[in-house]
């Protein structure tokens, strides 16, 4: 999908989409641009991007002069940091080392990895489940069936995406009628228990918020039963992200916080914090908004890259961008606000231009049409927003938080626009389809 052109930053901090700027930027890497982009749009000079990059230190660096040298060397994409100064420089513009300079290899398995890596088709896994006794190889596919599961969230259709998770699930909880070890009591309850917050999360995707709450329990419960940490705290994520596209921003808090004390490290520790700042942005205490931010940032950056970005319970670095896209948007702060969409929509998107994380992009289109709207260009704000409706795979309650608010901004500022009034009636239509 093709939406409207991306506003480009100019090197002093302007908006142009001039020629002599995407010349440039042709053999420049990802990072060498994103280092730029991000200076510029904290209006600071390259002296001052120094400056900024040695009070985030906790050791002693070289000389303004020398940091200066490299600083331009990086900026023109002639010389790549180190390890030391890639987090350094992450640090410094408050995001994490793995969304600012990803690294070339590793990502998303192959499906056949993830559907033939334990030697077993769906039929000989069936089997072997009616069988007595459920061996090592019966619950390494399993698993293995589950994360497949859980890297078809943002491609499959929801409606089948629910169907056969709902399968599996009831396969997966047969398995507790079956003569099994505490260890293998306890890995099918955590394996059901991470298939019921899939499923949990696609229901509420579209829309069904009762069924999704009722489903979001049942996860509970059983990571709770299983001892696993990572699973309850999924489900208060889960929790803290109902409330917060139902406006209940103090509800977000509290199930963060009931979150946090129990998984307060791991994937599930990092979305907390982000569904926190979230929450605090929509309450207007940017100080909160910050040390949310920071404390998410800081559990994300000491873990390792993930093998398989695509899996919904592994937060990959980029998501980061994604967390404070949101946060930026809403606390007014435009220019990083769009640094962050385009960022979401270049790491969300493949290079055949398909895209790869649909939702994450839906959204950013969104916050561009804030920008936009802000910005006074109606045109381009609403030829965002609708781009955003327009994507087959949606989060409706979340793609519709956001929608609500570029259509607010858009009532307030242009109430009697044709194009306003269109908009309007797009929003509503898709509310009504929840």
């Amino acid at each position: 999908m093709t939406g409207p052109r991306p506003l480009a930053a100019s090197p002093d901090g302007g908006h142009t989409g001039g020629m002599a700027d995407i010349a440039a930027d042709v053999d420049r890497p990802a990072w060498a641009m994103r280092l730029r982009t991000e200076r510029t749009a904290r209006g600071w000079s390259q002296g001052q991007a120094v400056r900024a990059l040695r009070a985030h230190a906790s050791t002693s660096l070289p000389t303004d002069n020398t940091l200066l040298r490299n600083w331009k060397r990086w900026e023109a994409g002639s010389s790549e940091p180190d390890s030391f100064y890639k987090t350094l420089i992450a640090k410094t513009f408050g995001t994490v080392t793995g969304a600012f300079f990803p690294p070339t290899t590793g990502g998303r398995r192959a499906d056949t990895e993830l559907v033939t890596g334990n030697g077993m088709e769906t039929v000989e896994i069936l089997a072997r489940l009616r069988a007595s006794d459920v061996s090592v190889a019966t619950l390494d596919a399993l698993r293995i069936t589950a994360d497949r599961l859980c890297c078809e969230y943002p491609h499959l259709p929801p409606e089948q995406l629910r169907i056969e998770g709902l399968a599996w699930l009831r396969r997966i909880t047969a398995l507790l009628d079956h003569r099994l070890t505490l260890a293998q009591h306890q890995e099918v309850l955590s394996l059901a228990g991470w298939v019921a917050l899939l499923v949990g999360c696609v229901e509420y995707d579209m829309g069904d918020r009762r069924i999704a709450e009722g489903t979001r329990k049942s996860a509970l419960t059983l990571g709770q039963e299983a001892g696993n940490a990572a699973i309850t705290g999924w489900a208060y994520e889960m929790r803290a992200w109902f409330a917060l596209t139902q406006g209940d921003y103090r509800g977000v808090i509290a199930a963060t916080e009931a979150g946090e004390a129990i998984a307060p490290s791991g994937g599930a520790a990092v979305q907390l914090a982000a569904q926190q700042a979230k929450a605090w942005a929509r309450l207007g205490d940017r100080r909160q908004v910050e040390r949310a931010l920071d404390r998410g940032r800081g559990v994300l950056e000491s873990l390792p890259y993930p093998d398989d970005t695509d899996h919904h319970f592994v937060v990959d670095p980029a998501k980061f961008d994604f967390y404070a896209m949101d946060c930026y948007r809403i606390v007014g702060e435009d220019r990083l606000a769009e640094v962050y969409a385009q960022e979401v929509i270049r790491s969300s998107t493949n290079p055949d231009g398909t895209e790869q994380k649909p939702m994450r992009n839906a959204e950013a289109r969104v916050t561009l049409g804030v920008v936009a709207a802000r910005s006074g260009d109606l045109e381009r704000a609403v030829a965002y927003g609708r781009d955003a409706l327009s994507g087959e795979r949606k989060s409706l309650p979340s793609l519709l938080m956001c929608s609500k608010e570029l259509a607010t901004l858009l009532r307030e500022r242009y109430p009697h626009e044709a194009e306003t009034v269109a908009y309007l009636d797009e929003v509503h239509a898709l509310a009504a389809t929840r």
